[in-house]
């Protein structure tokens, strides 16, 4: 999937080989955790003008592939409380055709690089354009790497369940606007 605009152009790839070169080491590090919790490979490929686009778009994109790919019948729901050292996050994912992000991101300790608002940016992204709630609150955490890195990873893990095949429609009104 393939998103280009006058202030950046990203691709990204599910079940490719290739690694991820964003231009952001942060943002580099952290999907490879996501992708590797989410089980999936990945080939991730950006450039960009200013950091807040290049986070936000490449939510956009992962979530155009990842809606791309979805089975005809998926489980829809995914969760994980993920812990990293001090930090303790939970992370819920509902695939369901009504974008929503809560993000709830608390840390007493700041980390050059690592920061609330980007995570924003890139949740809010992933959820307009994969059409997913996503709840991320953060229950413990003092170092802002720990507790980005523990979205990352929760994320990865709540997505790879939600995104695996079902054998019904995940759905009491039989229909899933995705």
């Amino acid at each position: 999937m393939n998103r280009k605009t006058r202030e950046t152009d990203v691709t990204v790839e599910l079940d490719a080989a290739g690694g991820i070169s964003t231009g952001d080491k942060v943002l580099d590090h952290l999907l490879t955790a996501l992708f590797f919790y989410m089980g999936r490979e990945a080939k991730v490929r950006a450039s960009y003008d200013l950091r807040h686009h290049l986070w936000e778009d490449v939510g956009i994109t992962l979530g155009e592939e990842l809606r791309s790919k979805l089975p005809e019948k998926f489980a829809r729901f995914g969760n994980a409380v993920m812990p990293m050292d001090d930090a303790l996050v939970l992370v819920v994912v509902d695939i369901s055709g009504r974008p929503y992000a809560s993000v709830e991101l608390s840390f007493e300790e700041g980390e050059e690089s690592f920061e609330k608002a980007l995570v924003r940016e890139f949740l809010w992204g992933l959820a307009r354009s994969l059409k997913a709630t996503i709840h991320v609150k953060t229950l413990s955490g003092a170092n802002a790497h720990h507790v980005i890195e523990a979205v990352f990873k929760g994320l990865g893990v709540a997505l790879g369940k939600a995104i695996g095949e079902s054998e019904k429609l995940e759905s009491t009104k039989g229909l899933l606007e995705v």
